[in-house]
């Protein structure tokens, strides 16, 4: 028999090159194979604990822990702590709420096997009767597949909302006819949206007539009505009246949604003085040209931006004087100055807010208390949290260029979490074990082979289980 060649003998000797690179090769792949093990049982340990997080917000949210130091929801506070954005915080709430009644769903994600990604997009439509189901199609396929099918079932739904909208439309009437004892009887259906608007004008005119009661008996200075107590008409005839009321008004040129063009009726009016401006000023309380009387702080936080006419009358005090000039309606933030904050601030400054539309530009030392309007001396506040500067004793001032917000109690509020994470990754394992949870590389891992998804009958098994 033959002999091989020398040089091929010598590809198969230990310490040869080939062999070498085999090992090379072989231990490559082991540190793969780790590396992916390690990333599996990562990612379910990671699932299982995000279930946990979402637990702790539920609870945290339905006792209002984040309430107070100005924060006005739980994914409010989210942002603020935790440095989510607003959206991955409204989500994870949304989420957290929604697992409280699915059991099953909730089971799997405690134990890491399904994904937050996953989890999120089934809670959008999961129901008692159909989480079995969602939890298969989630074990046999991908977060993609689950998006897919979620994504297709709304449109689904979409579309026979649509076609029932339509047809809700189409069957619309209205019909009326003089009966027997010389009445007019009124018959309609309506869409739901129409018959909200209809609701809403009715109430609305209802409304207007019971003031006008109430304005009558204080004029005659007779006892007024008490809200308390039934109204001295049925409920059916004042509604009558109501109707009778928007045709009047219709007729008129005056009817609810239909504004003339004199803007000055949306004005609302304020009649106040230095003193009350002022911070430590002498006037308690502003009169509204409307009737009501406004506080001395919600009167300056109105006139932090806001338009103002000046007046000056003989006797310099602001009572039963007779007008010698008025001054001419001047905004107290001019557009240019408006303009730089907007691109200064963005929105909102207060701490973890992130609203960026229909703020307010607040002085932070007043401009009655000798303050400037200028940019060094302005700030914006969104209007849940100018209020909460002026009548809801949060405090502001600027500390070198920067803002500081300090809270009733005088505690300075940070501008953002506290700090960085300091644990490591093994308290996330360790949280687990506590739990009483065993995770393993496979424990999350998918068990779809590659196979094509029938998305037709995927989302046919959904509407069955409605």
């Amino acid at each position: 028999m033959p002999h091989p060649p020398t040089d091929a003998v010598s590809r198969f000797k230990p310490g040869s090159a080939a062999a070498e690179i085999s090992a090379q090769l072989a231990t490559r792949q082991l540190r793969k194979e780790s590396l992916a093990d390690q990333i599996t049982q990562l990612a379910a340990n990671i699932h299982a604990a995000t279930f946990r997080l979402l637990e702790l917000i539920r609870e945290f949210d339905e006792c209002e822990g984040w309430a107070g130091e100005g924060v006005f929801s739980c994914a409010h506070w989210l942002n603020w702590k935790c440095g989510m954005a607003m959206s991955a915080a409204r989500e994870r709430v949304r989420v957290a709420h929604a697992l409280k009644d699915l059991p099953k769903i909730s089971q799997t994600s405690r134990k890491g096997k399904i994904s937050f990604s996953k989890v999120r997009a089934i809670t959008r439509v999961a129901t008692p009767r159909n989480e079995n189901y969602l939890l298969m199609i989630s074990h046999f396929g991908t977060a993609n597949h689950v998006e897919h099918l979620v994504r297709n079932y709304r449109s689904v739904k979409r579309s026979e909302a649509l076609a029932k909208a339509q047809d809700q439309h189409t069957h619309r009437e209205l019909s009326w006819f003089v009966d027997g004892d010389g009445y007019w009887v009124i018959r309609g259906r309506l869409p739901p949206d129409s018959g909200a608007l209809v609701q809403q004008m009715l109430q609305q005119a209802m409304d207007e007539q019971f003031q006008e009661l109430q304005d009558v008996s204080a004029e005659t200075s007779e006892p007024a009505i008490d809200e308390t107590k039934p109204r001295p008409e049925p409920i059916a005839w004042v509604r009558a009246d109501a109707l009778v009321r928007l045709a009047r008004g219709y007729r008129k040129g005056n009817a609810l949604g239909n504004a003339s063009g004199n803007s000055e009726k949306f004005l609302v009016h304020v009649h106040t003085d230095l003193e009350t401006l002022k911070s430590d000023g002498e006037g308690a309380e502003s009169e509204m040209e409307s009737g009501g009387m406004l506080c001395a702080e919600t009167t300056r936080r109105i006139t932090c931006d806001s338009s103002v006419v000046q007046w000056l009358d003989k006797n310099g005090n602001g009572h039963d004087g007779q007008p010698l000039s008025v001054g001419r309606k001047s905004r107290t933030i001019p557009p240019a100055i408006r303009r730089a904050l907007q691109r200064r601030d963005g929105g909102c400054r207060f701490p973890g807010c992130t609203a960026t539309r229909f703020v307010d530009a607040h002085h932070i030392h007043h401009w009655a208390d000798g303050g400037e309007t200028s940019m060094n001396n302005l700030v914006l506040l969104c209007s849940r949290h100018h209020h909460l500067v002026h009548e809801g004793g949060f405090g502001l001032e600027k500390v070198d260029g920067e803002f500081r917000f300090t809270s009733p109690q005088g505690h300075v509020m940070p501008n953002s979490a506290h700090g960085r994470f300091r644990g490591n990754i093994d308290a996330v394992f360790e949280l687990n074990q506590d739990r009483g949870i065993r995770i393993t590389p496979k424990s999350s891992q998918s068990h779809w082979m590659g196979e094509k998804m029938d998305h037709q009958m995927a989302v046919e098994g959904l509407l069955f289980r409605e």
